[in-house]
């Protein structure tokens, strides 16, 4: 009974996100799985649902994440002479992607890196000021 629950939780805010979705379509084109999962952050994040309320069938999901690309997977293998046509240029799209990409979060994780550094610094200091 407590799995029925918990995946009523996660279907409940996925069918929310479903509803959001279509109501804002005429305004931007988000997922309604993608702003469901929003919505779950948020709720989980103010403490409206507590994470034991979802915590396995969640860790369940993730642990079997492959299971949900097989759809898309097969969707690429029966469409496959169309992106035949197309091969070359995807190729180069994804190099590019995955390259700018990976240069976008090393410059967060940089500045995250820094920004922290200098917050140790600056609290360090003023332990050894206090002792003084």
């Amino acid at each position: 009974m407590r799995l029925i629950k918990q995946l009523f939780w996660i279907f409940l805010f996925s069918l929310l996100g479903e509803f959001l979705s279509s109501a804002i379509a005429s305004f931007v084109a988000i997922p309604g799985s993608v702003l469901g999962m929003v919505l779950l952050f948020f709720a989980l994040h103010f403490k409206w649902l507590k994470i034991e309320q979802v915590d396995e069938v969640g860790t369940w999901l993730t642990d079997n994440m492959a299971i949900f690309f097989v759809p898309a997977g097969v969707g690429l293998m029966t469409n496959f002479d169309v992106l035949a046509e197309w091969w070359l240029q995807l190729l180069i799209i994804m190099l590019v992607t995955v390259a700018l990409m990976m240069w976008f979060v090393g410059q967060i994780v940089q500045w995250v890196q820094k920004r922290t550094q200098k917050k140790e610094a600056s609290a360090s200091e003023e332990r050894v000021e206090t002792y003084d």
